[in-house]
């Protein structure tokens, strides 16, 4: 990649310039990223500790959660420290890398979503050869596909962006090195990287939609044919979570990357990053945890284990 710009660093305007509002922001995204680290990281642990959770639909819920963390700590933290300190300054390579694990990690979670979408569909329309479907090897191959294609991504749009010169401005209009926001500020012409990002984005968006929109066409047409109501209701409850994420992510993900980035406004964008970055993360372990009896029944044993075992250590 040859570096062809004057720019050696960026600002980012960050989320808002009214010095009031900047220290309760600051207060509501803290608290924010505690909920969301103390419940991805709970989520990696409760599963590792708990054998009943050791199947694929919980092996791919942890990877979801361990992505969901990493992509979230790549974006907070900096917006953070522009709240309370006023740090808006991020450098060229910071940016740079800051988009590459953004990008990668947002990508694996586009891919995981559809992984579960097919392990929900082996489940529900074909659940006596569901152990020989989804062995450990399929499972293995789906995650380490959703990460391969993560990375992958990432570097052909982030060689793609910074490739281009800026010499104009280094004012980065949102909250973090997005690639759109970024690529407005090129003194290049941007079309033909305008129309990659647009092009590997859709693919990706869409391939995983299509196979989660199918993989639901299957499980609810199953869904109809069950004549028992507590069937019904157990089939039902495995895809109620798995469908309020998917719908949040895709939804916010194709208002931001599947349009050219002269039909984007900042001030939606920024709206609609929020939720991808810093709620979504948030709210994924909240609606499986809250959702699932098997999640919550191995959160009591944890918090039962525990109880007996600080019991034990203060009567010695």
């Amino acid at each position: 990649m040859k570096n062809r710009t004057d720019v050696t660093d960026f600002i980012l305007l960050g989320l808002t310039d009214n010095p009031e509002l900047q220290f309760p922001l600051f207060i509501m995204f803290t608290l924010i990223y505690l909920v969301t680290l103390i419940g991805n990281l709970g989520m990696i642990v409760l599963i590792l500790l708990d054998s009943r959770l050791h199947t694929p639909m919980y092996f791919f819920l942890s990877n979801l959660s361990l992505v969901d963390f990493c992509y979230s700590s790549t974006v907070t933290p900096k917006v953070m420290a522009g709240l309370l300190m006023g740090d808006k300054v991020i450098s060229y390579n910071a940016c740079a890398a800051q988009m590459f694990f953004f990008a990668a990690f947002a990508t694996v979670e586009n891919y995981l979503l559809a992984s579960m979408a097919y392990d929900r569909y082996a489940a529900v329309c074909r659940p006596l050869h569901y152990t020989t479907t989804m062995t450990t090897g399929v499972c293995a191959r789906l995650a380490i596909g959703s990460y391969t294609c993560g990375v992958l991504n990432a570097s052909i749009n982030i060689g793609d962006t910074f490739s281009l010169s800026f010499c104009v401005s280094s004012v980065v209009h949102h909250f973090f090195c997005d690639i759109p926001a970024v690529m407005t500020l090129t003194c290049s012409d941007k079309h033909k990287s305008e129309l990659i990002l647009v092009f590997i984005s859709s693919f990706n968006v869409f391939f995983a939609l299509f196979v989660i929109f199918i993989s639901y066409l299957f499980i609810f047409t199953t869904i109809l044919k069950i004549h028992s109501g507590e069937g019904y209701q157990k089939a039902l409850s495995t895809c109620v979570s798995h469908l309020i994420t998917v719908s949040i992510f895709y939804g916010t993900v194709i208002i931001m990357y599947v349009q050219p980035s002269s039909s984007h406004s900042m001030d939606t964008d920024k709206i609609a990053s929020v939720f991808y970055t810093v709620l979504i993360p948030m709210l994924n372990p909240v609606v499986y945890s809250l959702r699932n009896k098997e999640v919550k029944n191995a959160f009591k044993k944890v918090v039962k284990k525990a109880h007996f075992s600080l019991g034990f250590v203060l009567m010695k």
